[in-house]
């Protein structure tokens, strides 16, 4: 099973367009999950004609999109359970939000966002996976977004890139 990552795309604040290399990998793609901070319904229609679209809100999506979808879920994909939530908050790391946000469940992976930093680290037995942005870099070098594959085990990716081309 092929997952495509994504957060922050802060569309059309950030983007008006997906970056063609994003649109390759949504095109292949089984299932796309975005970890929030869409910033409009149609940012999520868009992706919708790629295929099958989860995702939680962030924290600059408004009540049109947290009536879409939750604030976190879990998923079980491939035998596979993966945690899904935005990682805003007061106080801590997001990194420690998140891994706190799912205390006691038994995850495989949690995925989030929020920082827009490209992140692959395992705490314990569980991946965290933060895919970066796809549209909005920040200070970074270059834009990113992850790939997932789930099958005979877990191998995740980034993917980075310099322009939209």
């Amino acid at each position: 099973m092929q997952l495509v990552i994504l957060a922050d795309t802060h569309m059309p604040k950030k983007a008006k367009q997906l970056p063609e290399k994003l649109v390759q990998e949504l095109q292949k793609a089984d299932l796309i999950i975005h970890a929030g901070d869409w910033q409009t319904p149609e940012v999520y229609e868009q992706f919708q004609e790629y295929g099958e679209v989860v995702g939680v809100y962030g924290n600059i999506d408004g009540p049109d999109i947290q009536e879409l979808l939750p604030r976190r879920q879990i998923l079980e994909l491939n035998g596979y359970r993966i945690g899904l939530v935005h990682g805003h908050g007061e106080k801590k790391t997001t990194e420690k939000r998140v891994v706190e946000e799912f205390e006691g469940e038994e995850l495989d992976i949690i995925i989030f966002g929020h920082s827009h930093l490209p992140l692959l680290r395992y705490v314990k037995k569980t991946m965290l996976f933060n895919p970066g942005s796809a549209t909005d870099k920040r200070r970074l070098p270059r834009f990113s977004f992850g790939k997932i594959t789930l099958q005979d085990g877990i191998h995740a990716e980034h993917i980075f890139y310099d322009s939209f081309d």
